[in-house]
């Protein structure tokens, strides 16, 4: 009986195995929301983030129930590029499961003006964020998201 456990076991790892490497790697996809974050007013990351998501792409950042799609998205870059010019969006860990995406990144920069209602004088900032993007067919077709904020906001205060 344990030899037929031990190879029901060995069986069931290898089907997981080949299941997993069957599976696509859409972190090259979901590496160009990054691309674009880090160069928000690159035209060549605005056609590639297009290209990775869905026409219908939503950004969920909150339960307001106003979730922004790729157009506001695309704007509010072309926003950034202007306030924060040395915007870097650098991902530390990336991590696939099914049709989902979880990153964990670092954004920094230093506003040009006020931001987020805050003068930084020229301070920096330095936060984490969280983004799960979920995919189908290897396109993105939603991304919810989480970032510090509230610690940016007491570092552009000096605090």
């Amino acid at each position: 009986m344990n030899a037929f456990r031990t190879t029901l076991a060995a069986a069931s790892l290898g089907l997981a195995s080949i299941a997993t490497s069957a599976a696509a790697d859409d972190t090259a996809t979901v590496q160009a929301v990054y691309n674009l974050l880090s160069n928000p007013g690159s035209e060549a990351q605005v056609a590639a983030f297009l290209s990775a998501t869905s026409e219908n792409w939503e950004s969920i950042g909150d339960y307001s129930d106003e979730n922004e799609g790729r157009d506001g998205f695309v704007g509010q870059m072309g926003f950034f590029s202007q306030l924060i010019p040395d915007l870097d969006w650098s991902v530390q860990a990336m991590h696939q499961d099914g049709d989902f995406v979880t990153v964990r990144s670092r954004a920094t920069g230093t506003p040009t003006g006020p931001f987020l209602g805050v003068d930084g004088e020229g301070r920096s900032f330095d936060i984490l964020t969280i983004d799960i993007h979920e995919l189908d067919d290897g396109v993105i077709i939603r991304t919810y998201h989480v970032e510090d904020w509230a610690s940016a906001l007491q570092q552009l205060s000096g605090q």
